[in-house]
């Protein structure tokens, strides 16, 4: 195990190297938010890919695949099909408008009073796909090296802060990349090899798991229907998401790069998938399903090799977490903080800043909630239960206005959090609920009111 702990240690402090050079790339305000529009295929695919596939993607993924076998994937299978359709359909579009934020879209359809209300709205989505991610990396070391949760936190998100505030999205694309390299080895070349060999092979698995466990469906209609509700419309919409097509150099790039992404979330999902199934012939007794990934990988893996692996899911963990932390780093300092400074824009220390502070309350919401899970659908049913619709409207329908955007907002957030409160995070009642409120409150409000002229050409 002493060897493993080192392992995870160096790649702790080459991540933090990798976010001083991103620092010192990071000399201007666009360079800080958006890496200067100027990343290529490569960085592009991997960053984007990086980002998705964090805590809930890997350690969520090899539970949903422990209990529920093969059909555990669509969580990821719904990330990946999102990812290609945001970068097929609206990358050309967004690139256009070279702007930092979401909220910005809202602005240029409706007026200033859009993008602050959404703006609150994507905040909270944004904290708690950090905070997903940081529970995720806290969870791995809190098993894996008997280190009580609150240290774990603290020491693994402490990473991702550091890093992150000091070079933004330099510092976040430099590191997504060796971690996309990283989780790709250890999680699908390695871990998943290795568990099926432990089993005794292919045949062993089918032999030992139930039929259902290698059902596409086991997990179930509704369920495979809310995830694509929630995580397919929550990528089109989100700002950890937006922002890294911000970055391409082209939109060529967004599209073929970002398309090749989408795809490998797929393979992942699989592979996670497998994971888990292998874990429950293996460990079939787990008190808790959630510990599966931390445990077959303790338990399957030998000194050294352990130590890479479980480097590997930091490194899908620390990716999310960082992308969610300059997320809403970015909401603050672009589209509230202006507000209250009289319109005066951000600079590039009050990025860094603020994406510090942002960090700090980021930790401190990890050590208050515990399910990996239910932490991401929290955020997904707040984003797009909230903001689908108007934003949607803004696009496409001319009669949209900006009371009845604010009513679909509102109304739609609320409506997500009653029903969470209701019937629990795991319940398919808040996004349907919260849709629901918010397009009939949408078109409603807006047919009684005063037609919105836009303030710019949006998308």
């Amino acid at each position: 195990m002493a060897l493993d702990l080192f392992v995870v240690l160096i790649y702790a402090a080459g991540m933090l190297v990798l976010g001083y050079y991103g620092m010192r790339k990071a000399k201007t305000h666009e360079d800080y938010l958006v890496a200067g529009r100027n990343l290529g295929p490569t960085l592009y695919m991997g960053t984007m890919a990086a980002t998705v596939l964090g805590g809930a993607s890997t350690v969520g993924t090899v539970r949903l695949g422990y209990v529920h076998g093969i059909s555990g994937f669509w969580l990821c299978a719904a990330l990946g099909a999102g990812i290609i359709a945001l970068n097929l359909l609206l990358a050309k579009p967004l690139l256009k408008l070279r702007i930092f934020t979401v909220t910005q879209v809202l602005e240029k359809r409706y007026n200033p009073m859009a993008r602050q209300a959404s703006a609150v709205i994507m905040l909270a989505y944004a904290l708690m796909i950090g905070v997903t991610s940081i529970l995720a990396i806290g969870t791995v070391l809190q098993v894996l090296f008997n280190l009580p949760f609150w240290l774990s936190v603290l020491l693994g998100g402490g990473v991702v802060v550091i890093y992150s505030a000091i070079g933004g999205m330099w510092s976040l694309t430099l590191t997504d990349i060796v971690q996309f390299v990283i989780k790709t080895v250890g999680l699908m070349f390695l871990l998943l090899p290795i568990c099926l060999y432990r089993v005794g092979g292919w045949d062993e698995l089918v032999a030992k798991l139930p039929a259902a466990s290698f059902s596409f469906t086991t997990i179930g209609w509704d369920t495979i229907i809310t995830y694509f509700m929630i995580y397919f419309f929550g990528i089109l919409i989100g700002q950890d998401i937006w922002q890294r097509v911000f970055t391409a150099k082209t939109e060529k790039v967004a599209q073929y790069a970002g398309t090749l992404a989408g795809f490998y979330c797929v393979l992942y999902g699989l592979a996670c998938a497998l994971i888990g199934m292998a874990a429950h012939v293996l460990l079939p007794d787990l008190d808790n399903a959630n510990n599966a990934f931390a445990a077959i990988v303790k338990a399957s893996l030998p000194d050294g090799i352990r130590g890479l692996v479980i480097a590997a899911a930091l490194a899908a963990m620390m990716s999310t977490a960082s992308a969610g932390l300059l997320a809403a780093s970015t909401t603050l300092t672009e589209d509230l903080l202006p507000r209250l400074r009289g319109g005066k824009q951000s600079s590039l220390g009050i990025n860094r800043l603020f994406t510090l502070l942002t960090g700090i309350v980021v930790l401190g919401i990890a050590l208050v909630v515990n399910d990996v899970i239910s932490a991401l659908t929290l955020a997904y049913n707040l984003l797009v239960g909230g903001m689908l619709i108007p934003l949607i409207g803004a696009i496409f329908w001319k009669r949209a206005t900006t009371a009845g955007a604010i009513a679909s907002m509102s109304l739609g957030f609320i409506t997500a959090l009653v029903f969470m409160f209701k019937d629990g995070l795991d319940a398919n009642t808040p996004i349907y609920y919260s849709l629901m409120a918010g397009l009939v409150s949408f078109v409603a409000v807006s047919l009684a009111s005063r037609r919105t002229a836009p303030l710019a050409s949006a998308i």
